[in-house]
Formats: C-alpha cells, sequence, structure tokens
C-alpha cells in the first residue's frame, strides 16, 4: 500500500512540471479518418495543416497511435520531402522518470508529520533498478518507502520522455502553410459484429439485431474520427486468424445474392453514419441490422459418427433462418456471435445459446446450434454385425429416437464416416445423402413418443 502512495506523490510532482509540455485535454490530430478491419489492424489516415520554414525543418506529430507500425507511416503534401523519420513512445511517467535522472541532481522535500516543516536537500540519482539509491552529500542513501510525506522536484523533463505518442518526422520543405496527410497502420484497433437474435417458438419467426463493438487499445484517443469499417481481414504476415473453440453456426447452403452495400476488393464497408471519438480503453456500439418478424424454424440435430452402439444422448437444439431478401435477413452478415434469446411465460427474454458465425454471403441458409436438448435423445444399437469376406463388412444398425415434449418435433438425424464404396442396403426410412460421407433421415417425432429407424451398411469395416 504505501509504495502506490509514493508513486502516487510522485506523480502529481510530474503532473505539475508537464503541464507546459501538453495538455492532455486538446489534440494534435486534425482530420482524422481510420479505417477499422475485423484482424486487429487499422488505417489512420490524420490531415493536418503545417507551418513550415523553407528547407529542412523537424517537424513534431504528438498524440499519434501509441502502436503504430512506424515502417508503414507515409507523409505526404505539396512541396515536401521526407529526410528522417523517428517514433518516440518512451511515455512520462514516474517510473521513467526516475530511470532518466539516473546521473542527474534532484531536489528532495521531505514534510515533518509532527510540526509539518518541510526540509530540502539535494540528491544525485545513482540507480533505479526496483528501488532508487541516491547520494546525498558525502553519503549512499536508499528512498525509503515507508509512508513518510516526501517529494521529488527534478529540474527537468528528459528530452527524450513524451507525454504523449510521437512521430518526429524531418523534411525537406519549399515552406509556408502546407496541408498534409499522415497515414499508418496501427494494431490495437478492432471491431467484430455481435448479433442479438429472438425467436418467437409460436410465429417461427426472428427479430435480429446486429451490433458492430467497436475496441480501441492502440493508446490513442481518435477524435471526432470519420470511421469505416471492413469486414474482412487483410493479410498481414501472420497466419490465419482463429476464434475462440465454442459451437459454431453452419452455412447450409452459401448465397449468391447482392446488394449495393460498399465494397472494398472482396470486403465488404460498414460506415459509421456520422464522426464519432474513438476513445482509448474503450468499447463502442454502433446498429448496422434491424430485423423483426424474419421466418425461422427451430429442429434437433442429430449426428453419429461411426457405425457403433452408443447411449442415448442429446440431440443438438438448431435454429434455421435465411439471409436472402424475400423472407430473410437481406443482408450479409460479418462474421461474429449470435446470441439467442426466447421469452419465458412471464414475457421475459431469456438466453438460450450462443454460436460463432463466418462470414456468409447474402441468401444463404443458416443453422444455429443453441445447446444441447433435455429431452430429445438418439440411442444407437449395433443390432447384427457379420464378416462377408476378408475386407467386407455388413451392418445392421438401429436408431431409436425418443421426445419427451408436449408437443411433435423435428429431427434431422445422421450418419457420417459413410466414406469409400459404403453402401446402404436397406433402410426403414428414406434418407438422403448429404455429403460424400454423410447421409440424414429427416424424423418426425409424436409428443410424448420415439421414431425407430434401421438401416443396413456394407461397409470394408
Amino acid at each position: 500500500m504505501r509504495r502506490f502512495m509514493f508513486t502516487g506523490l510522485l506523480l502529481a510532482s510530474v503532473a505539475t512540471q508537464a503541464v507546459g509540455q501538453s495538455s492532455t485535454d486538446e489534440s494534435a490530430q486534425g482530420a482524422v479518418s481510420v479505417t477499422i478491419y475485423n484482424n486487429n489492424q487499422a488505417l489512420v489516415q490524420d490531415i493536418r495543416s503545417l507551418n513550415l520554414p523553407k528547407g529542412r525543418s523537424k517537424q513534431q506529430f504528438p498524440d499519434v497511435s501509441a502502436q503504430i507500425r512506424a515502417e508503414t507511416v507515409t507523409l505526404s503534401g505539396p512541396g515536401i520531402g521526407i529526410v528522417e523519420q523517428n517514433f518516440d513512445f518512451d511515455l512520462l511517467t514516474p517510473a521513467k522518470l526516475m530511470e532518466k535522472a539516473v546521473g542527474q541532481t534532484v531536489t528532495l522535500i521531505r514534510t515533518n508529520p509532527a510540526t509539518g516543516a518541510e526540509t530540502r536537500v539535494r540528491a544525485e540519482i545513482l540507480a533505479a533498478n526496483g528501488g532508487v539509491v541516491m547520494k546525498i552529500g558525502n553519503t549512499i542513501e536508499v528512498l525509503r518507502d515507508d509512508g513518510l510525506p516526501v517529494r521529488v522536484i527534478f529540474d527537468r523533463v528528459p528530452p527524450n520522455l513524451r507525454a504523449r505518442p510521437t512521430l518526429s518526422i524531418t523534411l525537406e520543405s519549399t515552406g509556408g502553410q502546407v496541408p498534409t496527410t499522415l497515414s499508418y497502420l496501427t494494431p490495437g484497433l478492432g471491431w467484430k459484429a455481435d448479433y442479438v437474435t429472438l425467436f418467437d417458438d409460436a410465429k417461427q419467426t426472428i427479430d435480429v439485431q446486429g451490433w458492430i463493438t467497436l475496441t480501441n487499445n492502440s493508446g490513442t484517443d481518435y477524435r471526432n474520427a470519420n470511421t469505416l469499417l471492413v469486414a474482412g481481414s487483410p493479410n498481414s504476415g501472420g497466419g490465419r486468424n482463429s476464434y475462440p473453440q465454442w459451437p459454431t453456426g453452419t452455412i447450409d447452403s452459401a448465397g449468391t445474392e447482392s446488394n449495393d452495400r460498399e465494397r472494398l476488393g472482396d470486403y465488404y464497408l460498414y460506415p459509421l453514419a456520422e464522426r464519432t471519438t474513438i476513445a482509448n480503453a474503450q468499447q463502442k456500439q454502433v446498429s448496422f441490422l434491424d430485423v423483426t418478424a424474419a421466418p425461422a424454424r427451430k429442429v434437433y440435430e442429430f449426428t453419429n459418427s461411426w457405425l457403433g452402439t452408443r447411449d442415448a444422448a442429446s440431440a443438438n437444439s438448431v435454429l434455421k433462418f435465411s439471409t436472402s431478401r424475400a423472407g430473410g435477413l437481406g443482408d450479409q452478415l460479418p462474421s461474429g456471435i449470435m446470441r439467442v434469446y426466447m421469452r419465458d411465460k412471464r414475457g421475459d427474454p431469456q438466453f438460450i445459446g450462443e454460436s460463432q458465425i463466418e462470414a456468409t454471403p447474402m441468401g444463404s441458409s443458416m443453422s444455429i446450434r443453441t445447446g444441447e436438448a433435455f429431452d430429445v435423445k438418439v440411442k444407437t444399437v449395433v443390432e447384427e454385425r457379420t464378416r462377408r469376406s476378408s475386407s467386407r463388412w455388413r451392418s445392421k444398425m438401429r436408431y431409436e429416437v425418443t421426445n419427451a415434449r408436449p408437443e411433435a418435433v423435428t429431427v434431422d438425424l445422421a450418419q457420417s464416416g459413410l466414406w469409400g464404396d459404403v453402401r446402404i442396403e436397406q433402410e426403414s426410412q428414406a434418407s438422403e445423402r448429404v455429403s460424400a460421407d454423410k447421409v440424414e433421415w429427416r424424423l418426425n417425432v409424436p409428443a410424448n413418443g420415439s421414431v425407430t429407424v434401421t438401416a443396413t451398411f456394407d461397409s470394408r469395416y
């Protein structure tokens, strides 16, 4: 606790000394435009008017991103040429100030807690590694953290410490008032889509609110910025982005529709309607999708991954809908998390599950898995397995689907792992081949009832 008290006192002293250098309430930025991508990267373009002398000069650009990628900086303007640029990111803090004061002389002010009398002494800072070692007169002392009132007065702020992240550029100019555009890439700015979906089971419809969640951890505010969001992750030298491992939604069939939303190459653009301030260490949310009463239906899905016996297990609860213009959401969906709610008997919306969705074209058919069903179970049983030859087997499977709900449900029952020349010789209900290794039965299971499906497979295992 005492350590933090000392730091706070020192910080107050430093702040007083640094007021003349810059004001945190004002920004040196000009007209700022920020283009933000899904991969925690942004392009900042800052138009500033500079009064330049003729010839060579060094210009300071404070209030750039604290995480600026200096190798991406460009400065353009009429009659200027860049000679050299430096990024000063060693920011002014009490600890940094003490480190930079090594070899210098400072003033210590100590207050007698009993009398309130102050004493001043000059001290040379010898080291500041895990503690401050000083030379006072002919003695070597350690600046103690004993809770007694003490202040350290520095004669000046070291020239290589900045109150704000600052880019300095040496340039040649023809002189005069010059409009310049400073551009650079920076991490620490990113956005993602979040979807709030309210499912009405009785009406078989959904209301969907799409939110852009914008996060700024770049270390800098962007004042009154013109903001453009890009749905996509341009390559930046790294690997493919990975998402947290929670359940994923599925694009059952990719759409082929388009609308008039602006594109940039293979990306979609989402401009914010008005300029906004993107403050550091802040999340900001903006709505981009608002759809009511779009058709949707709830089904159950279960996939048996191998031709074997399995105890009764829960089917997945799945919400199906379309993103098409007619009978759907009518828009593209940037990748993000879709959270699904339903109203209880009191009319209050309650959370029932979420899924990560990939970037989805307009006109697609979607499946969102919200969780496991409590009352809908599937049991798989190998009724008979016989060897037909040295490399062929005959497996007779039974699938028992039970429904403890007071209403009928639809269950999409799938058998996967049917690679190569696996053949279905016999089945009690016609299946549909949905992929190279999977067949599916669509079953209508009565309220408080069950359905049994049997199938015989000829396979190499």
